[in-house]
């Protein structure tokens, strides 16, 4: 019987890569990233390690034609059973000090490429009555702070679109399944391409790690659920920011802003974007 294919955005590193690792022992992959180099290493550690087959395409989300390329593997495979659509990256500044090619790559990859990659795997899967998607989005989705401006912007549209996908589908009795993964803080290579320190920016009880990230988000899929929001500490704190009075609510959020805000000292933000 053919093994069935799941395809990761953002595979090179951090939580893209631990999805990877995860579920190589039972399906074939198709791992996507800039860094053609790290896909390389990666992809002969799995077929390795598993008997699987690993494919790798290097590509920029922003850029059309790769957009295109990879738009079209998905909708064109029938043995595609799982999207990860986790490419993204941040940038620490304020908004209108940050170069405006780098608020509008954040937009493309975080909303144009999910909403292209999401609509090929869609048009795959439906029809067959199979498979699902995982949108990584972020606890950020659900805060507004001051240096992240664009980030939690994009992430609140991955979770809302995410779960208007889930009632249209839900509507269709499909068993298709669509997921918005919203980790806080985990243990990657995010911060260091931001040229951000960790230290200060919360609480070491906060932290997580890739492989904690990416249990909760399987475990959410056999479940069905839509929102998964890894760690006991992030779904008490999102709990709190979704049912808090609008007043209380932004002045935790001014609090947040500052105390984030002299951690990351507000450089201006450049183009620095994860593979």
């Amino acid at each position: 019987m053919p093994r069935t294919l799941v395809a990761i955005t953002g595979a090179s590193s951090g939580i893209g890569a631990t999805f990877a690792r995860k579920l190589a022992p039972e399906h074939d992959l198709l791992l996507v990233a800039r860094r053609k180099d790290r896909l390389e290493q990666l992809a002969i550690e799995l077929s390795g390690a598993h008997q699987t087959r690993v494919e790798i395409l290097q590509a920029d989300l922003t850029a059309e034609p790769d957009l295109a390329e990879v738009a079209e593997r998905l909708r064109s495979d029938d043995r595609l059973a799982l999207l990860v659509n986790n490419a993204g990256f941040g940038a620490a500044g304020r908004f209108w000090e940050a170069p405006i090619e780098t608020q509008e790559a954040m937009h493309k990859l975080h909303v144009l490429a999910t909403v292209r990659l999401t609509h090929a795997a869609l048009g795959n899967m439906i029809p067959r009555d199979f498979g699902g998607i995982v949108n990584v989005a972020s606890v950020a989705a659900f805060v507004r702070n001051a240096g992240s401006v664009s980030y939690c912007a994009t992430k609140s549209w991955m979770t809302s679109f995410t779960e208007g996908l889930y009632l249209e589908l839900r509507g269709l009795n499909s068993n298709v399944a669509v997921q918005a993964l919203c980790p806080g803080f985990t243990y990657s290579e995010f911060h260091s391409v931001m040229g951000v320190q960790r230290d200060g920016l919360a609480s070491p009880a906060f932290w997580l790690t890739p492989e904690e990230v990416v249990q909760a988000s399987l475990e959410g899929l056999r479940s069905r659920k839509l929102f998964v929001i890894p760690g006991w500490r992030y779904r008490l704190l999102t709990m709190f920011l979704t049912k808090a009075p609008t007043a209380l609510r932004l002045a935790v959020e001014a609090i947040s802003s500052r105390s984030r805000a002299a951690a990351l000292q507000l450089p201006s933000a450049g183009p620095r974007q994860l593979p």
